[in-house]
């Protein structure tokens, strides 16, 4: 027997009519590609989209037809996301920072219609135009005064794109398995895959994070996602803020400590996200200046893990909470989220640090286990280690376009890449990624654990672990590093760190000082590159 209950779609359309309806003063604010700040409110977003889905249509845009944007975080961004995916389209956000036969591959494997493009990134997308199949139109973001003189023939300008239509348009009703958006891995092994969101994914997924257990977002919120539009959707961020009307702040291209700082404290922000390389340099500036941001409650750290220094330097020096949070493109992207609760907030500062440094719980929806080599379950007693499995109804079931994943194993479950542990109260640790762990002699060795040491060193502001060649071991550690603005730590003093914190026979061989280390897209150290530099190292000393 069924319920007798209404069948109403979970439409993304449905998030931004819900904002403009009940929240329709609620304010976004955008520092631009151009400069000046720009703000409005959700019904003046909710507005343009409408115009903005009027202006794809005329365009011959149809239903499941993919539309690209590179794009910074910023209204314009904000107003395709609705557009595309309200009138049944597919948002497919880039990261600009992949190399550009990479994007070339993307935009081809996907094959968008049109691509929307922000100013900074037009001699990116001309450098490779004569290598898009699929494209029949280009859109610059921007308005008629900004408009470069160099583009070709039939490119658009947004805001005329925008304001040759009216507001008229009703968002039409589908199946909430429609597919919305579409977003690529970073691509670290071989060609990028894509990960194709549908509506009911999305949707549930924006219900989840504004959870108060994991990001609590309310009207009484200020949010400003560092993390891109480009990556994983912006963890969900835009999604969620208009269904909870909490305001949203959008950085633009401005990712710098001083330009962060002012937006941050200039429109009040209690809650922002990103990577820790951002942090790193926020840090620094506050340090630098003296002062932080009084409004700002919590920074959400996710991307890769934060140093135990770093969460700690947060809340000691300017009273801000650090949110850990864990997931990937393939889970839209939320995982797990490390939020407190009152008895463990009351831990001692020790306890409390080794509990923040770990992945958090799952919220409602997800599902996660670690398995041994031969796929069985183990423990939940925090010790117990093997490779990271999840599903919940926004993991993906499959990449785009590919046949057949080798990440999905026959009972739903994607395998994550990851080693961790799970306790008894459900907090998730990752050990490893699968790939960078250092085995040794035989037994493992955890990167992430050796980097955490390292970060707290009072000289040294970034680290990273490989495991690179020896004769005897099969692998051993280096350590590469970064030192803080004027210190001069030595390899000497660095390993001496490590004593009595890891066993001896964990401390890296070496230490090797750079002046920064090699990131990818989405601010992650590329190990990959520095294995390839290094691999001589030892046999070379």
């Amino acid at each position: 027997m069924r319920g007798l209950m209404m069948n109403r779609p979970l439409l993304i359309s449905s998030l931004l009519e819900h904002g403009a309806r009940v929240y329709a003063d609620g304010e976004i604010v955008s520092r631009t590609v151009e400069g000046p700040i720009h703000r409005y409110t959700y019904a003046d977003a909710h507005r343009r989209s409408k115009q903005l889905a009027n202006a794809l249509v005329a365009l011959g845009v149809e239903e499941g037809d993919r539309i690209g944007t590179i794009a910074w975080n910023g209204y314009r961004h904000f107003e395709i996301y609705y557009a595309v995916s309200g009138l049944g389209a597919i948002c497919h956000t880039m990261n600009p920072r992949l190399h550009p036969s990479q994007l070339a591959y993307i935009i081809n494997h996907a094959k968008d219609k049109y691509l929307f493009v922000d100013l900074t990134f037009v001699p990116l997308i001309e450098a490779i135009a004569d290598k898009l199949k699929s494209v029949e139109g280009i859109v610059i973001m921007t308005d008629r005064e900004h408009m470069p003189s160099s583009v070709r023939d039939g490119v658009q300008c947004y805001e005329d794109v925008v304001h040759a239509h009216s507001d008229d348009f009703s968002w039409p009703e589908f199946s909430e398995q429609t597919a919305s958006s579409l977003c690529y891995t970073s691509g670290t092994t071989g060609n990028p895959k894509g990960v194709l969101y549908s509506h009911r994914s999305t949707v549930l997924h924006s219900f989840a994070i504004a959870l108060p257990g994991v990001l609590h977002l309310d009207e009484s919120q200020s949010v400003l996602p560092v993390v891109p539009m480009f990556h994983a959707n912006a963890w969900g961020i835009p999604y969620a803020t208009p269904m909870t009307g909490a305001k949203l702040v959008f950085p633009g291209p401005a990712l710098d400590g001083p330009s962060l700082t002012e937006l941050l404290r200039d429109e009040e922000v209690t809650l922002t996200a990103g990577v820790p390389t951002v942090w790193v340099g926020l840090l620094s500036h506050w340090r630098e200046s003296g002062s932080g941001v009084p409004s700002l409650q919590r920074v959400v750290v996710g991307g890769s893990a934060p140093p135990r220094a770093m969460i700690d330097a947060f809340e000691r020096e300017f009273g801000v909470a650090v949110i850990h949070g864990w997931g990937m493109t393939e889970m839209s992207p939320v995982g797990s989220v490390n939020v407190l609760s009152f008895k463990e907030r009351a831990l001692p500062v020790d306890a409390r640090l080794d509990l923040q440094c770990k992945q958090g719980r799952p919220p409602f929806g997800v599902e996660m286990k670690v398995v041994d080599e031969q796929g069985k379950p183990l423990p939940r007693d925090g010790k117990s280690f093997g490779e990271l499995k999840v599903r919940g109804p926004w993991v993906c079931n499959g990449y785009y376009r590919l046949r057949r994943s080798t990440m999905h194993d026959e009972d739903g479950w994607l395998a994550t890449g990851d080693y961790a542990t799970i306790d008894e109260r459900g907090f998730m640790q990752i050990t490893d990624r699968k790939k960078d762990l250092v085995k040794s002699g035989g037994e493992w060795i955890s990167s992430i654990e050796l980097e955490d040491v390292a970060t707290s060193h009072p000289d040294v502001a970034q680290a990273a672990v490989i495991g690179i060649p020896d004769e005897k071991w099969t692998e051993r550690p280096l350590l590469v590093i970064v030192a803080k603005k004027n210190r001069s730590p030595t390899k000497e003093d660095i390993l001496g760190f490590f004593k009595g914190k890891v066993a001896d026979w964990w401390i890296p061989d070496d230490v090797v000082f750079e002046t920064e280390l090699p990131l990818g897209g989405t601010g992650k150290v590329q190990k990959t590159l520095l294995r390839e530099r290094f691999a001589q190292h030892l046999a070379e000393r």
